[in-house]
């Protein structure tokens, strides 16, 4: 999630937020604007580096978002909404796509969100992505996969899935529920489980103490030093999860002021073969 306003000054060769890599096959650029941001810059912008697709954020329900009226808090302001996507779509003739929650748990939320899907409707959005949670439910339970069908049900826009997919045993187990959409989204658990893609339709043998190496390889060259540092501290908070002892883990990594020291304390844990769990578990994340 790019903050809009912030692409304005970025070098667009250099920002590791922005520089596409030969490796990188499709790339889809996701927005956190609200509706007094210059729209017509911000995508002129990313025009110059040949996005294949862009998405707002109307989702994020945290209070840094939502208090600059971007994120979920834009969701709810159906005039700034409306102002965005209709500034963003002139702007934009390629892919456009949004990611969404169910909105706020009171009694009109369903007419709410039909009113929400009948102006991506009208303002030209190509695919909306569903995180099945109010913005009361924030992590803190599970999300409704059970609201998939009804969701499909109110727009001829193809609805992605997202929220708890853990891989393609989630879609199996739940197959009436996901029937009707068109594509998932896999957000949290693709930081627990990188491979996650890899391994969607075949299982395969992954090295945990070298994706964390590589991982930290990666970050340290995209970033300066102190970012780096911040960014894979956060990356661990999450692939310590894979371990049962995971928290240790995570708090010897994260009380690291040096990268060196970083690196140390994580191979040290993970060199002396830390038992695994099953699967990650990333409520409360």
């Amino acid at each position: 999630m790019l903050a809009g306003r912030q692409i304005l000054g970025e070098d667009l060769k250099r920002s590791p937020y922005l520089r596409r890599s030969p490796l990188e096959k499709r790339v889809i650029y996701q927005l956190m604007v609200h509706e007094k941001d210059n729209l017509d810059g911000i995508v002129g912008r990313l025009s110059e580096i040949g996005p294949d697709g862009l998405d707002i954020n109307l989702a994020c329900h945290a209070q840094t978002i939502r208090h600059v009226h971007a994120g979920s808090r834009l969701f709810d302001n159906i005039d700034g909404l409306a102002h965005v996507l209709r500034t963003v779509r002139k702007r934009w003739g390629g892919l456009l796509t949004v990611k969404i929650r169910l909105g706020r748990n009171t009694s009109a939320y369903e007419e709410m969100f039909a009113e929400r899907m009948r102006l991506f409707e009208d303002c030209g959005v190509d695919a909306v992505t569903l995180h099945p949670r109010f913005l009361e439910d924030r992590h803190g339970r599970s999300a409704r996969h059970d609201r998939f069908v009804w969701a499909a049900a109110m727009t001829r826009l193809p609805i992605i899935a997202n929220g708890d997919i853990l891989g393609a045993h989630t879609i199996s187990r739940n197959a009436a529920a996901f029937a009707p959409l068109k594509g998932v989204m896999v957000g949290r658990m693709a930081i627990a489980k990188p491979w996650l893609f890899a391994a969607w339709d075949q299982p395969i043998t992954v090295d945990l103490r070298e994706t964390w190496l590589r991982m930290c390889e990666y970050i340290a060259t995209d970033f300066t030093t102190t970012e780096a540092l911040k960014r894979i501290k956060f990356f661990t908070r999450y692939f310590a999860r894979n371990y049962q002892f995971g928290h240790v883990f995570y708090t010897k990594v994260n009380s690291a002021h040096t990268l060196e020291t970083l690196l140390e304390r994580g191979r040290f844990f993970l060199d002396n073969t830390p038992a695994v769990v099953d699967e990650p578990w990333l409520m409360g994340l």
